[in-house]
């Protein structure tokens, strides 16, 4: 199901720049359209950056991604792990550092980053390993319209506060009524032009939209998967925060994500433990 613009939206977005892609993207991505691509290559790009590099390397080893021994270097990290997971992860770490930074900015950044290492934390507590580097992608991203609706609109942060009293649905309305665009539909189309897989531009599009999703073919599969995965990660991070409300978004969607991932109230009680223990560097065994 692809996403769709309005022309009140079309004439909004003439005025929001959207981020181009990192140069270390760009050599990556020149590189892996090679024949011969070279895996050398595209792990000296990524070392190259020295803030992207520490940050990956930061990432893969966390509690959430569970590896059995720590990654030393980036050149070991696209080795051991291989391309295909490892891209993800420094898109995801890319995107912070294309956007200018401010102390109001850190705090949605780092709420983003909460999310997007309890995305993989599930995926990883729900025997979905394989999706947990696309879905760490998923959880910083889908925040990524945020950060550009601050720079954009100069009362947005007003807007934003809605999240603490009344939840990010709330937010998504006042959106559409102030600025006939919301940060869901930004944040698809940065994902979009960052070249992230079909599926997860809808699941960020589509992530505050989510009524009758669940139980129907308008999303593959794999997408529903991650909508899903970003619900539960959603609630736990609120939780684990206690800085927004989430009652009113998780009861629309706790149906359809528990169903997704097979889980019943005391697997979910239990999943949430273990996923609370790895976002604060505790041992779930």
């Amino acid at each position: 199901m692809a996403i769709s613009v309005t022309p009140q939206e079309k004439a909004v977005l003439r005025n929001i720049t959207i981020p181009p892609r990192p140069e270390v993207l760009l050599k990556i991505g020149e590189e892996t359209k090679k024949e011969d691509c070279n895996v050398s290559v595209i792990a000296d790009a990524i070392a190259s950056d020295v803030g992207i590099s520490a940050a990956v390397l930061q990432v893969v080893n966390s509690a959430a991604f569970r590896r059995a021994r720590e990654i030393d270097s980036i050149h070991q990290a696209v080795m051991m792990l291989g391309l295909k997971r490892i891209y993800p992860i420094v898109k995801a770490v890319a995107l912070r550092s294309s956007m200018k930074a401010s102390a109001e900015l850190d705090a949605v950044w780092d709420m983003a980053s909460d999310m997007a290492m309890a995305c993989a934390s599930v995926c990883n507590h729900t025997g979905k390993p394989a999706l947990s580097d696309n879905a760490y992608m998923l959880g910083l991203f889908h925040m990524a319209g945020v950060p550009i609706m601050m720079q954009v609109f100069d009362n947005y942060s007003s807007v934003m506060a809605l999240s603490k009293t009344q939840g990010w649905d709330a937010v998504a309305e006042q959106e559409r009524a102030e600025y006939q665009t919301t940060y869901a539909t930004i944040g698809a189309l940065l994902a979009q032009t960052w070249k992230l897989p079909a599926q997860l531009v809808e699941v960020i599009y589509y992530h505050q939209d989510i009524e009758g999703l669940f139980g129907s073919d308008e999303l593959p599969e794999i997408a529903l998967q991650l909508l899903a995965v970003l619900k539960v990660a959603r609630r736990v991070v609120a939780e684990h925060l206690g800085n927004y409300q989430v009652e009113q978004e998780w009861a629309a969607a706790q149906d359809g994500s528990l169903a997704q991932l097979g889980l019943d109230e005391f697997g979910f009680d239990q999943l949430l433990d273990k996923v609370l223990q790895d976002l604060t560097g505790g041992d779930s065994d």
